[in-house]
């Protein structure tokens, strides 16, 4: 069997569960690998603080550097493309930061891999996806009240004000338990909620607890067509919000929301059960997200576009 090298996804899963309590075998049986694999990469990797998932990405790099391509960036540019690479900037963003093309970045990952490195792991679009088009029938019974997306706004699609939300969830391993999000069009801001299970009660308590403190600045929420989001009216009661409705099938009628998943994947591979992942980890990805700078934002951050948007509408209170 050939041997695939840890993600940095995996040791910050490792990280965790070891601070859980959980045994080498253990861990080894969560992410569905050798359980020599798991102590070979604690102890290889383990510090005088112990085993820190970036400290163990930053070892196992330096280790798989050792190619003719390494000196096309300068040590000190490589150290601070990995750690940004590290924390998931796109090459873009972290050219930005560093000073150095996206192209030199692609091309430095892509020869990092032909000799056995794994930083290409942390570049966002690995593999073709298959989309399931369901011959264009709506499987999931009908939302009562549903608003369709088509009697929204039109100046709604200019990103042109924050205040409008999409919102969808993400499912753990097996279907158990659930992730609420929320994305701010605008500003790419995020918000993420643990549920227990997916029904529209607790995914409408998640969806009012997180925006309840921001309702100056909800206006509309736009969902996807989950029987998670049939409590669309008390939600609006409660935010003083309009909420509408992708057509099916049309996921990038919520690009943002589409967008903001597939980088809470990064941290939080659909084969891990959500079981493991604490409020603590939670709020880690919100911070990180929320913080990490996006080209379309003139590379300033969701957290201070939305801030500044907030801070305007305080002062006119």
């Amino acid at each position: 069997m050939n041997y695939k090298h840890l993600s940095q996804e995996e040791r910050y899963q490792i990280y965790i569960l070891m601070s859980a309590g959980k045994n080498k075998q253990q861990i080894a049986e969560l992410l569905g690998r050798h359980k020599s694999t798991i102590s070979r990469e604690i102890a290889r990797n383990t510090g005088g603080r112990g085993y820190r998932p970036r400290q163990a990405c930053l070892l196992a790099q330096e280790r798989s550097l050792g190619s003719r391509n390494a000196s096309q960036i300068s040590a000190e540019q490589w150290s601070q493309t990995v750690d940004f690479l590290q924390i998931k900037w796109s090459p873009e963003q972290t050219a930005e930061e560093v000073g150095i093309s996206h192209e030199t970045i692609y091309r430095h990952i892509y020869a990092d891999k032909a000799a056995g490195g794994i930083l290409w792991k942390q570049l966002r679009c690995q593999k073709k996806r298959k989309k399931r088009y369901a011959s264009g029938q709506e499987r999931r019974g009908q939302i009562v009240a549903r608003r369709p997306i088509s009697e929204r706004p039109a100046y709604i699609e200019e990103r042109a004000q924050v205040s409008h939300w999409e919102g969808d969830t993400v499912i753990g391993a097996n279907h158990k338990q659930a992730i609420v999000t929320l994305v701010e069009r605008k500003s790419g801001y995020a918000l993420i909620r643990k549920v227990m299970n997916k029904t529209s009660e607790l995914v409408g308590n998640a969806i009012i607890t997180e925006l309840k403190p921001l309702t100056s600045l909800v206006k509309t929420i736009t969902f996807d067509n989950g029987k998670e989001f049939a409590e669309h009216q008390r939600i609006d009661s409660e935010l003083k919000s309009t909420t509408y409705f992708a057509d099916p099938f049309a996921s990038w009628q919520r690009g943002s929301n589409e967008n903001f998943n597939g980088l809470l994947r990064q941290y939080i591979p659909k084969k891990r059960p959500l079981s493991t992942v604490t409020e603590e980890e939670i709020k880690m990805i919100q911070d990180q997200l929320n913080n990490r700078p996006r080209k379309r934002l003139g590379f300033k951050t969701p957290n201070e576009v939305f801030m500044q948007s907030l801070k305007r509408v305080a002062l006119r209170t």
